[in-house]
């Protein structure tokens, strides 16, 4: 993983994409820190399709390509959650009309008024 400091001077934890290995690297750079490896997504692959031969939650070669259910389930691992937004809501279909932005990162209260979404403490 790669660090350096932001324009504010704080750190920022950031792997890059290898593999199929995105879900991962993605999970990992939203929470900031290591948490998520390819076994821990592999393990999370067996719980939600135990009876399966060929598990429908990744790549048929074991390579990685995870499906969005193994992101779901590794964020409520850690008590967040991810939440679907239907593009039909009138907000959301003007904003993504103009071609504004692929994605939305909407902030907690919270979070805004300490002034930043990273965690500074984070050794890594």
């Amino acid at each position: 993983p790669s660090q350096g400091p932001d324009a504010f001077g704080k750190y920022v934890f950031h792997e890059k994409q290898r593999l199929e290995l995105c879900a991962i690297h993605a999970l990992n750079n939203v929470l900031q820190e290591r948490v998520f490896t390819k076994e821990t997504a592999d393990d999370i692959c067996k719980r939600l399709a135990p009876q399966s031969v060929v598990n429908p939650h990744r790549s048929v070669l074991g390579t990685g390509n995870y499906d969005v259910n193994v992101i779901m389930a590794a964020l409520q691992s850690r008590d967040l959650a991810a939440v679907w937004w239907d593009k039909r809501s009138s907000f959301f279909s003007e904003q993504l009309s103009q071609d504004v932005a692929e994605l939305l990162l909407v902030v907690q209260r919270e979070v805004e008024e300490d002034g930043s979404w990273l965690n500074s403490d984070n050794p890594n």
